[in-house]
C-alpha cells in the first residue's frame, strides 16, 4: 500500500482511486455526452498529477493512472443510460469516500479532498466554450463543488 494510505484496506483504497474516474464521468457526462476529449483529458490529467501536485499524492495518482481507462469503461458499462439516473448513481458512489476519508491522516485527507475538487473543475473545462475549451457548462457547474463529499 502507498505511504499515507496504509491504514485503510485495499478495497477502501480502490474506492478512493475509482472516485477519480467517477468524478470524470459525472462532470464530463453531465451534459449527456462524456465525449472523447473529456475522457482523454481526464486520463491525461490523472497522469500529470502523478508528478505535478502535492508529493503525498504522487503514488495515489500513479495508481489511478495504471488502469484509468479500464475503470472508466467499467463504470460506464455499469451505469444507467439516462443522465439523471447515471448522475444519481455516481453521486452515491462518490459519496462512499465520506466513510474512508476520516481514516486518513489530516494532511492526506485534506490534499485528497482538494484534489478531487480541482480534478472536477479541470474535467469540466475540457470541452465547451471558445473553440470547445476552457468553459464550464451549466450542467457541469451543478456538480463542480462535489457536494456529496463532506468538506474536510
Amino acid at each position: 500500500m502507498i505511504e499515507g494510505f496504509k491504514n485503510i484496506s485495499q478495497e477502501q483504497f480502490d474506492t478512493l482511486t475509482a472516485t477519480i474516474a467517477r468524478i470524470s464521468i459525472l462532470i464530463g457526462g453531465a451534459d449527456g455526452n462524456f465525449d472523447k476529449e473529456e475522457k482523454d483529458w481526464a486520463e491525461k490529467l490523472a497522469g500529470i498529477r502523478s508528478y505535478a501536485n502535492e508529493d503525498t499524492l504522487h503514488g495515489f495518482y500513479r495508481e489511478v493512472g495504471r488502469n484509468f481507462e479500464e475503470v472508466v469503461e467499467k463504470e460506464l458499462a455499469e451505469l444507467p443510460g439516462l443522465v439523471e439516473d447515471r448522475s444519481n448513481v455516481l453521486v452515491e458512489k462518490i459519496a462512499e469516500v465520506n466513510d474512508i476519508l476520516p481514516l486518513l491522516d489530516t494532511k492526506i485527507k485534506l490534499e485528497l479532498y482538494k484534489s478531487y475538487l480541482s480534478f472536477a473543475k479541470h474535467v469540466a473545462k475540457a470541452s465547451g466554450g471558445f473553440f470547445d475549451f476552457w468553459s464550464v457548462s451549466l450542467a457541469e457547474e451543478k456538480w463542480l463543488d462535489l457536494d456529496m463529499i463532506n468538506p474536510v
